[in-house]
């Protein structure tokens, strides 16, 4: 009997996710065994400082690269805008889940429907804070790690005025009801990747297990966000942003280009086959343009 061990970060968030990808493998064969294998990342455990200061996303799929490589798991799932922008080629990103709400949302705490400017919004992102000082330039801005849950805890204790998190997140967990405001992609352009799901294996594997999963609309938004954000090298400290939709045959692509304390935004659209092409042309002519 053929048995499938998915990996995962043990987040609570990470392992719904995770039972999605399961959940799928399960429809698409019944008699498949599918194990849950979870591992904190180096990323789980260094919560003192922000990203870049010790080494940006790599850090939530180093532990989990290496349980592919070495065969204790055969896929693995992610929030794809953790993904860093290089993959390594022994371990192709191989399905691609339909897109939640890509939207970033206000939080407050319990018992709260107005923001305290007395402290500070809570927010790691330089991509998040940069677009919220537009909306809100008497607020400061703090960062904040950990997951959803401890970053919920440490609002509610009163640390912070406010949260900005990823909605399909907060959705998953059940906790829909925790959001005071979605912002619209015009007044925070989401991460390259926010909402989408997406699954790595090892080269050559077998992923037809998957099909039930894999949807076209989020790999190429996907994709064609990703040759974006990494044609202008952008990782985790970094605040350019890319978000991508599709209708019929033609995907279109809004990208955020940052220099000095000027946010640019930009839109190209064309055949969604060449999505990829799309995104890296994008982020050539707007760095020409504004550098």
């Amino acid at each position: 009997m053929k048995t499938i061990r998915v990996g995962s970060r043990e987040s609570r968030l990470a392992v719904i996710q995770a039972q999605m990808v399961i959940d799928a493998i399960r429809a698409y064969d019944p008699e498949i065994q599918v194990e849950l294998v979870t591992m904190k990342t180096t990323g789980d455990k260094i919560l003192d400082r922000t990203l870049d200061k010790i080494g940006g996303k790599g850090l939530f799929v180093k532990e989990l690269d290496a349980a592919l490589l070495d065969g204790r798991v055969d896929i693995t799932v992610h929030s794809s805008k953790d993904l860093p922008m290089e993959i390594d080629e022994r371990l192709p990103l191989v399905a691609f889940s339909k897109r939640a709400d890509p939207r970033d949302v206000l939080v407050l705490p319990q018992g709260k429907d107005t923001i305290d400017f007395s402290k500070p919004i809570g927010c790691s992102s330089l991509r998040r804070q940069l677009q919220l000082r537009k909306l809100f330039p008497e607020a400061a801005l703090a960062p904040i790690r950990g997951n959803v849950l401890t970053r919920l805890e440490k609002l509610d204790r009163g640390e912070y005025s406010a949260l900005v998190l990823a909605g399909a997140g907060l959705s998953r967990l059940g906790l829909a009801h925790r959001v005071s405001r979605y912002f619209s992609e015009e007044e925070i352009l989401p991460a390259a990747g926010q909402a989408i799901l997406a699954v790595q294996a090892r080269a050559g594997v077998d992923v037809s297990s998957l099909s039930c999963f894999d949807d076209r609309d989020g790999r190429d938004c996907l994709l064609a966000e990703r040759a974006f954000i990494r044609t202008l090298d952008g990782g985790c400290s970094s605040p350019v942003a890319a978000y991508a939709t599709v209708s019929g045959d033609t995907l279109s692509l809004k990208g955020m280009y940052v220099t000095g304390d000027k946010l640019y935004y930009e839109t190209i659209s064309g055949p969604r086959v060449q999505g990829q092409a799309l995104g890296s042309n994008l982020a050539q002519e707007m760095r020409r343009k504004y550098r």
